[in-house]
């Protein structure tokens, strides 16, 4: 339990150990918290929950201030199980208490715990008040879920945006200054870009209506990781950023390989990247995290993919990255292939196919080499690293 402001407390779960989420979707390097919330008005409020297997540590921290019993509202931000898993737990205690969701919550609440708790649908702009504050209510749907919502708490001027904002990051502490920044911001951007980035219009078109209500922030409270309460509006104009697609100039290579002549190639484009005054990043992806990948990916403008042609096709390896390059729909990017061969050399020419179809725009054709490259063929995939940076540059 730590408080926010007074009357308002964190009684979430703190997952130091968890190391993958969504399945094993995605890596959670520094672990993860489940950040729920609970509101002491005249009305007592509970905002989300923690993941089903957590719930006796949230039903700990949230006896630490209240006999749950007690609670007359419970707020149900986003019906994913991450967040919501404790609330039939919770129902135990206050069977009548009011569930507030969304319009698509009320579906998605009922058919994950198929129970018809008292639920409560509200809309943007939507108020309730509990007291001396009122909750206000602000519907944020696909950030990242049809029923996801923010709830935002009058008075104290405090964001609960759910999904939106958050970090898998564990800390003994629970506010941006009291932590490394730096790794916040390395979290935040790699959830941005394996989850939210398919929805960037979105994120924008929620980002304005948002400004637009002009409503005091002086902390954003997400659901998972660091809450932002120094320069809390700082997080919402990298996601301005971040959805626009802007890009550094910069490149990744991601690669694999069988024997070491696609990964000799990869070296030698690389050295002419930056030949060419661009920074770039080689990943090996057998031994690389995809999710770190696809963060650098995101950041950067450009992208070349490499493979070994293997059954007249790719590396299988390369295939997690191509249907996340397809599924998460970067933007403003541009591309190019490589890879060495022995006798039918298919893959430059499916990984650039595979480019197109992730709309990532194609500079150049990929470049091919039979078996081992020898020191002409390496000048030439230097040239070819090179001639990519230049043209990339172009499109700036």
């Amino acid at each position: 339990m730590k408080e926010l402001k007074k009357g308002v407390y964190w009684v979430g779960a703190t997952d130091w150990k968890v190391r993958h989420f969504h399945g094993y979707e995605l890596s959670t390097h520094r672990g993860s918290t489940y950040n729920s919330y609970l509101i002491m008005d005249e009305k007592i409020v509970l905002i989300d929950t923690v993941w089903e297997p957590l719930t006796d540590m949230f039903l700990e921290n949230l006896s630490e201030v209240v006999d749950p019993r007690s609670i007359d509202y419970v707020v149900v931000n986003h019906a994913e199980p991450d967040h919501s898993g404790a609330l039939p737990a919770i129902m135990k205690y206050v069977p009548n208490a009011t569930v507030i969701v969304s319009k698509k919550g009320i579906e998605t609440v009922k058919e994950h715990y198929h129970t018809d708790w008292n639920f409560k649908v509200v809309t943007t702009g939507e108020r309730i008040n509990i007291g001396k504050n009122d909750l206000m209510f602000i519907e944020a749907s696909m950030l990242h879920w049809p029923d996801s919502m923010f709830t935002y708490l009058t008075g104290e001027n405090i964001l609960f945006s759910n999904d939106a904002f958050g970090q898998h990051f564990a800390s003994s502490e629970i506010f941006n200054d009291e932590v490394d920044e730096t790794e916040v911001y390395q979290e935040a951007i790699k959830y941005y870009a394996n989850i939210l980035t398919p929805f960037s219009k979105l994120v924008a078109k929620k980002i304005d209506e948002l400004k637009a209500l002009n409503l005091p922030i002086d902390i954003i409270a997400p659901s998972h990781g660091i809450l932002w309460r120094k320069d809390p509006m700082r997080i919402v104009e990298k996601y301005s950023e971040w959805a626009a697609g802007n890009s550094q100039k910069s490149a990744v290579i991601v690669y694999n390989s069988m024997w070491g002549a696609t990964h000799n190639m990869a070296e030698f484009i690389g050295k002419g990247i930056g030949q060419a005054g661009v920074e770039y990043k080689i990943f090996n992806i057998s031994t690389a995290d995809r999710n770190d990948v696809m963060a650098e990916i995101f950041k950067a403008k450009g992208i070349i993919l490499g493979s070994s042609t293997v059954n007249n096709g790719l590396l299988t390896s390369l295939m997690p990255v191509i249907e996340d390059l397809m599924g998460l729909k970067f933007i403003n990017k541009v591309g190019t292939s490589f890879g060495s061969y022995g006798w039918s050399g298919e893959s430059p020419k499916l990984l650039t196919d595979y480019l197109t179809k992730a709309k990532i725009k194609v500079l150049q054709d990929g470049i091919k080499i039979k078996y081992m490259p020898d020191n002409k063929e390496l000048e030439d995939c230097l040239q070819f690293g090179k001639s990519f940076a230049e043209r990339m540059l172009t499109e700036f």
